[in-house]
């Protein structure tokens, strides 16, 4: 299935429904391929995510993800799954926790933590921890349900 086909089957989570509480969560294995597709579309290409003998004397001693890369997988639970489609993302509130690596396991951890009935608007929980439940990016979104 491709991109296209994705988008078209993504559920409609309608605002009523949502609930203070309600969770939603992505997985994701990050890659180098992914890191470097990330460098070319962002033309960010900081050597600590793309060359091996920079990072060795980082203070991480390898290659790292951009953080943002990472805070784009809050945008695709944000979009897909909680709240869904139909929602505008109006803020976002990040805090870079510790560093993701090459073949670390994200987990992406969606909940809504206030519903304002008025505005249509959601405030979420958007944190992210890797293969060890370590918190890597902390973070607050704020969006507004269209339906």
């Amino acid at each position: 299935m491709n991109i296209f086909e994705s988008a078209k089957r993504v559920q409609e989570v309608h605002f009523d429904s949502i609930s203070v509480g309600d969770e939603a969560n992505l997985q994701v294995e990050i890659t180098s391929e992914m890191i470097e597709q990330f460098a070319m579309i962002s033309t960010d290409v900081n050597p600590i995510h793309l060359l091996d003998d920079f990072a060795k004397e980082s203070i991480f001693k390898e290659r790292i993800a951009h953080g943002m890369l990472i805070c784009s997988f809050i945008s695709s639970v944000l979009g897909t799954k909680l709240p869904g489609k139909n929602t505008i993302y109006l803020s976002q509130e990040v805090s870079f926790k510790a560093p993701v690596k090459i073949n670390d396991t994200i987990t992406v951890k969606v909940r809504v933590l206030n519903k304002r009935i008025d505005k249509r608007l959601l405030t979420l929980q958007t944190n992210v921890y890797n293969q060890n439940n370590l918190l890597v990016v902390e973070g607050t979104a704020l969006v507004k349900k269209l339906t």
